[in-house]
């Protein structure tokens, strides 16, 4: 009983939509779901078979010259494998990229479902810390769930979607990161609320087996 009435809570928090920072002092971000634009506050729920590519992406504004790291995290890392994008495994953190006052950059990755969670439903979250350029101490270090995903217990068997080369405007190269660990910074921000309570659901799951 006790069950049922965790499972009831968690499915109605997950109506209410994630909390992204959508625009801030230091910059704006728009996030999609195979290239569809995400409006508001909205997250992506789609069901997913084992090993169905899809593609997640943020288009990033900074309002200073900053440096920029992102990441992919789930809350079992297993549960999806990256196919491409600015990191090659989940809970990895990019190469620090510096970009100009008022300019954008997008972050796209084609991540697939692994048997790992098949028959059950998780989160998939992007994180993002800004720093202003050369300092050590973030600006914004914060993350949201892009895609709340129903893993099936089928297996795709259609092709890998191609991904859209983003253009290349206003883009640099990375430089020596400063005291930020680039493959985790050194304040890694803290789950979503969908996360968390998810991961609450996973607990309760496992001990009621």
């Amino acid at each position: 009983m006790k069950m049922k009435c965790v499972c009831f809570l968690v499915t109605f928090l997950l109506l209410i939509p994630s909390v992204t920072l959508a625009e801030s002092p230091y910059g704006s971000m728009e996030v999609y779901y195979n290239d569809k634009l995400l409006p508001g506050k909205e997250t992506a729920k789609p069901t997913l078979k084992i090993e169905e590519p899809f593609k997640v992406k943020i288009n990033l504004t900074v309002y200073q010259k900053s440096d920029v790291y992102v990441s992919l995290s789930c809350m079992e890392k297993d549960s999806f494998k990256i196919i491409k994008g600015p990191t090659s495994r989940i809970e990895e953190y990019s190469k620090p990229d510096i970009l100009e006052a008022n300019s954008s950059k997008e972050y796209e990755w084609t991540v697939e479902p692994t048997e790992k969670w098949s028959g059950g439903s998780l989160p998939l979250d992007i994180y993002y810390t800004i720093l202003a350029h050369g300092d050590s101490e973030p600006l914004i270090n914060s993350g949201f769930t892009v895609a709340y995903c129903t893993i099936s217990n089928e297996h795709y068997e259609g092709e890998t979607p191609t991904s859209k080369k983003p253009e290349s405007e206003n883009q640099s190269t990375s430089g020596k990161p400063d005291s930020e660990n680039s493959s985790s910074p050194a304040s890694a921000p803290a789950f979503s609320l969908v996360t968390a309570i998810s991961a609450l659901v996973l607990v309760l799951f496992r001990l009621s087996r």
